[in-house]
């Protein structure tokens, strides 16, 4: 659990237990973690224009949250709810503080573990951060969630940092660069915007893909693009899937991510599972049986932030029980961690009302309209096939519908799914977008 996501459905959970399910549905289903340092945990609540919600969640359940985020801590933290307008401030001051040359310290190429999984990919990223806009113009790195694409782009900016004093370097996430933009039109501060990513000397941008299917985001980002790649400046840039693969991403973007070189990150094999493992349990101070090792490579093996969340929680476990490490709590720990890094109800609506451009509200509503019919059965269905709850459920996050309007929902987008190539493929990418957020 190394996210902010991560740590709110964790508190969701435990919330779960003294309040009802209408109630978390009521105050939090739209309520999204954006930010978690030291120990404060960010919220905002997307569709909540009158900032009730907001003021609802801080007034009633500000308490509840913190004594959650104890429980899973052993430690008090603050909580922070923003409104709409405030986290337009927030995310804009958020990516300056990423600006200066001192994020993501501990991110270097020599505390990432190099396998056959991952090993063109960091490759390239040496190449790139000897010789920034000689080597590979843009790199393009690929990959599930949680396999060490940021990491990357951390050590390329923390070596160009070291080797060039002078260089101008700058870090955001698509999602991070749309909120600005969004944020710069409505207060008329564009040309700032612009002069912020166009004279940098090295932009590094996590998670391009959710500019895709926004069409001004997109835009502002293919001038930009266009005028640090024509003054020879360095651009990296990840994404969970491959360009081809952003299914609303413009022809024109798609081409000139390809232009330069394509990176794939795999999940790591068993023996670089091993490895990390080791390091991991190293770098906490966490001593583990010599059998462990083996033994949770074999049960977590999906992606490097499982193993860190693991070794954080197994050391957890050892300073609260004082005891060793034994086989039953590697168990525990690892169930709790698939259960964590599972996706929660709340991101699969908020991920499918914004690729339909609906609200959240719309989809839990009556309303009949083709895109909100659709994007409604879509999120059932979803819900359904990635999430281990209840039809019953399914139907209370919708509204309060039924069993048997799930099921027709699900029957509906498997109908469909199987008639279009490409209405599969927007299923696709959508899930894409889930995983990427988890």
């Amino acid at each position: 659990m190394n996210s902010a996501s991560d740590v709110w459905a964790s508190v969701l959970e435990i919330l779960g237990r003294d309040l009802t399910s209408t109630s978390i549905t009521t105050w939090f289903d739209d309520c999204e973690a954006v930010d978690l340092k030291d120990s404060l945990l960010v919220l905002r609540s997307v569709n909540d224009p009158t900032d009730f919600k907001r003021d609802v969640i801080v007034s009633r359940f500000s308490e509840a949250i913190k004594n959650a985020l104890r429980e899973i801590f052993s430690g008090d933290f603050e909580l922070q709810v923003l409104t709409q307008k405030e986290y337009q401030d927030y995310a804009s001051t958020k990516s300056n503080e990423r600006d200066s040359s001192s994020y993501g310290k501990h991110f270097t190429f020599e505390r990432f573990i190099v396998g056959p999984s991952n090993k063109f990919a960091h490759a390239a990223a040496r190449a790139v951060a000897e010789s920034p806009a000689e080597a590979y113009n843009p790199l393009f790195i690929y990959g599930d969630s949680g396999l060490g694409k940021t990491h990357l782009l951390y050590a390329i900016n923390n070596v160009i940092q070291k080797e060039n004093l002078a260089f101008k370097t700058l870090y955001v996430r698509g999602e991070d660069f749309t909120n600005e933009l969004i944020s710069a039109i409505q207060t008329n501060r564009m040309v700032e915007f612009r002069e912020k990513y166009r004279q940098v000397d090295l932009l590094l941008v996590d998670d391009i893909q959710f500019i895709a299917g926004k069409v001004q985001t997109q835009e502002e980002f293919f001038h930009t693009f266009n005028t640090l790649h024509d003054a020879g400046r360095q651009i990296v840039l990840t994404s969970d899937r491959p360009p081809m693969d952003i299914l609303r991403l413009e022809d024109r973007l798609r081409t000139r991510f390809e232009s330069g070189l394509l990176a794939d990150i795999q999940p790591p094999d068993y023996e670089t599972r091993v490895a990390i493992i080791r390091y991991k349990a190293a770098q906490y101070g966490l001593n583990l049986p010599e059998d462990s090792f083996s033994y949770i490579s074999e049960n977590v093996t999906s992606n490097v932030r499982q193993i860190e969340g693991l070794v954080k929680k197994l050391i957890a476990y050892r300073d609260l029980m004082q005891g060793e490490i034994n086989r039953e709590t590697i168990d525990r720990a690892i169930g709790e961690i698939k259960k964590t890094f599972a996706p929660t109800p709340e991101l699969i609506l908020q991920e499918t009302s914004s690729y339909f451009s609906v609200s959240i509200d719309d989809i839990k509503s009556q309303s009949r309209t083709r895109d909100t019919v659709t994007a409604r059965q879509v999120s059932m269905y979803l819900m359904r096939i990635m999430l281990d709850i209840p039809l019953k459920e399914i139907g209370n996050h919708h509204g309060g519908r039924d069993h048997s309007t799930v099921i027709n929902s699900v029957q509906q987008v498997e109908k469909h799914m199987s008639k279009s190539a490409q209405f599969a493929d927007t299923i696709k990418d959508i899930k894409a977008n889930i995983t990427a957020k988890r």
